[in-house]
């Protein structure tokens, strides 16, 4: 696997430069024609804390983060609180070396900064290096930078280092660099880059190792995207202009994204002080006649209840984003789960009406968020983008035709002044707006300022005009108006297919899962079906509506289901269940929900073991196996 795949991990501490290193070579790797695949680990920390990035490259199309890694390029924490090994967080200055061992691939390669890091100091390291056939290269990439005058330049020196030992040319990073850096500090990274780059080729043989840059070329452009620049983008081409929230991570990068796009395209962003102010002012936005959205994760989209309460009872479309994160309460913030579910399924109070995505991919996460915006206004229904830290931090190679498709500034079921005219108005001229009797429960609205359009908007039950009633024969047909909608939303929804198959059509077992780990699925089903099983999967992004016919189809075309997603209380495998109960003993659960994602081998490893063998401990102790209800 090593000669077919590159997959490598620069660990460091948070504010040490990694994320920005690690994009810029992801982006190099990217435009050598190779595909490639990222993974950010980071604590909840501004300065300080092991943080790692890990770049899978490979010239065939990668969906997931790798089984583990073949090159460690170990920076060190230049700012540790406290390099001593019995401190509350222990050594921290030796993280980013100690704490990478245990994934990397036998034979792989390590390079670590011996101007900050000492490997005697981490115990047996020489025996795990000779066990594992591990190549050990310990240089001093700070004695490196300090003599160019600038310490933060070991980076790009670790960068030549591992382009030495790969066999990486060194022409895609040096245009980056002209592209990206001012000439201040252009010659000097330059040269360190080459600098380091001769150095490793003339003091060590780069054949001692089998971890090569594969080679690879791409039939068409490609784009360095993740989930939240694709949320950002599918937002901005449906025609939203307006956005307002509170910075909370993973949120604040799509609020970032957007903030910096709306003054470039005429739009407006309003930072406040708090979820509830930034939902209700996107629904004013809204209400007059502009396209919205809000968001936050957990906690944040706590506060957003009232507001989603308030979208729903006046009928005013709106789309809400809500990044996942390890919770409740501040939780791990920077760290992925999927626990938001039945938060974001049934916040806000009585019987409501709303619709819910989960991309899967990036792709997905802009069609899906480009679908969210028709469906809530030409339905007048509020509409969700459910994902999590791993889908909206990871970084993907994408074709740049994903993103060839017209824009639409369409604000879907509303009437121009003309239209207003002939619709119905009660004895004191006010605008009809909430009738009873309408195709698929959608009354269409008009905008404040057209004549004709007045009517009352009010949080209360309400008769047409929008004057409040309690009058029960209205309430019953006020109710089963809204309801219409989810019926021809599911309708709509099933002519675009938003849920994704994945194997062989006649297979013996399914893998049922969602969100963000569609493509980590995917890859175990390829996995397990050349190692002799017959599995195939489906991933779900309609979560409101819930595609019903769809995973029904699934269920019943296969013998046993595992469902797959991070959280410790199979949330999906209870929605289903509640859609689709009759299905419940064929259903059994692997959950991980210790901050970090499924690798494929995770998913692999417990199929066997549960499905295969039979066994009710899953190997391992970072997933939960939880049987059948049948068994």
């Amino acid at each position: 696997m090593t000669e077919s795949e590159l997959i490598w991990r620069i660990s460091g501490g948070s504010g040490d430069g990694i994320a920005s290193t690690s994009q810029n070579f992801a982006k190099a790797l990217m435009r050598s024609g190779l595909h490639v695949f990222t993974h950010r680990h980071y604590p909840s920390r501004i300065r300080g804390g092991h943080t790692y990035t890990e770049i899978r490259a490979s010239s065939e199309p990668v969906k997931s983060r790798g089984n583990g890694y073949n090159f460690l390029l170990a920076l060190g924490d230049s700012f540790a609180r406290n390099p001593q090994e019995d401190a509350y967080y222990g050594n921290e200055e030796l993280k980013p070396l100690s704490e990478n061992l245990d994934e990397l691939r036998e034979g792989g390669v390590i390079v670590y900064d011996s101007g900050l890091l000492d490997a005697g100091e981490i115990e047996e390291f020489d025996r795990r290096a000779e066990e594992n056939n591990w190549h050990v290269y310990p240089i001093d990439l700070r004695g490196m930078a300090r003599e160019q005058g600038r310490e933060v330049m070991r980076n790009t020196a670790g960068v030549g280092v591992t382009c030495a030992l790969i066999g990486m040319d060194l022409e895609y990073i040096q245009d980056l660099m002209r592209e990206a850096m001012p000439e201040k500090i252009l010659e000097p990274n330059l040269e360190i880059l080459q600098t380091a780059y001769d150095q490793v080729k003339e003091e060590h043989d780069p054949d001692a190792h089998d971890v090569a840059v594969p080679s690879g070329e791409h039939d068409e452009p490609q784009l360095l995207l993740s989930g939240s620049e694709a949320i950002s983008y599918g937002a901005i081409d449906e025609g939203c202009r307006f956005i307002a929230g509170y910075p909370m991570t993973p949120w604040t990068e799509v609020f970032t994204i957007m903030t910096q796009s709306m003054s470039q395209l005429g739009g407006i962003s309003e930072q406040v002080e708090d979820e509830i102010a930034a939902a209700a002012l996107a629904l004013g936005a809204s209400h007059a006649g502009v396209k919205a959205m809000s968001g936050s994760s957990g906690g944040g989209f706590a506060l957003m209840s009232e507001p989603l309460g308030l979208a729903e009872m006046t009928e005013t479309p709106v789309v809400f984003v809500e990044a996942m994160r390890a919770g409740p309460s501040t939780g791990m913030p920077t760290k992925t789960e999927q626990g938001d579910l039945e938060h974001v399924l049934y916040t806000s109070q009585g019987d409501t009406h709303r619709v819910v995505f989960a991309p899967g991919t990036v792709e997905e996460a802009y069609d899906q968020t480009r679908t969210a915006f028709r469906i809530a206004y030409e339905y007048q229904i509020p509409a969700i983008v459910l994902y999590d830290q791993k889908l909206g931090g990871e970084l993907i190679s994408v074709p740049e035709s994903t993103f060839d498709r017209e824009p639409n500034p369409d604000l879907g079921s509303t009437l121009t002044e003309a239209e207003l005219e002939d619709a119905p108005h009660n004895a004191a001229g006010k605008y009809e707006r909430y009738q009873h009797d309408v195709a698929d429960g959608v009354s269409p609205r008009s905008l404040p300022g057209q004549k004709g359009g007045r009517f009352l908007a009010s949080g209360n039950e309400h008769e047409p005009s929008g004057h409040i009633s309690e009058s029960p024969e209205n309430r019953v047909a006020q109710v089963d108006r809204r309801s219409q909608k989810v019926e021809a939303i599911r309708a709509d929804l099933d002519d675009e297919g938003n849920q994704t198959p994945h194997g062989p059509e006649d297979a013996e077992y399914g893998i049922l899962t969602w969100g963000s780990q569609q493509g980590t699925v995917e890859e175990a089903v390829d996995e397990l079906n050349a190692a002799g099983h017959s599995v195939k999967s489906l991933g779900v992004s309609d979560l409101v509506p819930y595609p019903v016919e769809e995973v029904e189809a699934f269920l019943e075309s296969v013998d046993e289901v595992l469902v797959v997603e991070m959280n410790a209380s199979a949330q999906f495998r209870g929605l289903t269940q509640k859609e689709l109960g009759r299905y419940g003993e064929k259903l059994s659960s692997l959950l991980k929900y210790n901050g970090n994602p499924f690798e494929p081998a995770d998913i692999v490893d417990g199929f066997e073991s549960t499905m295969i063998d039979g066994n009710d401990d899953v190997p391992g102790i970072e997933t939960t196996f939880v049987p059948a209800a049948g068994d």
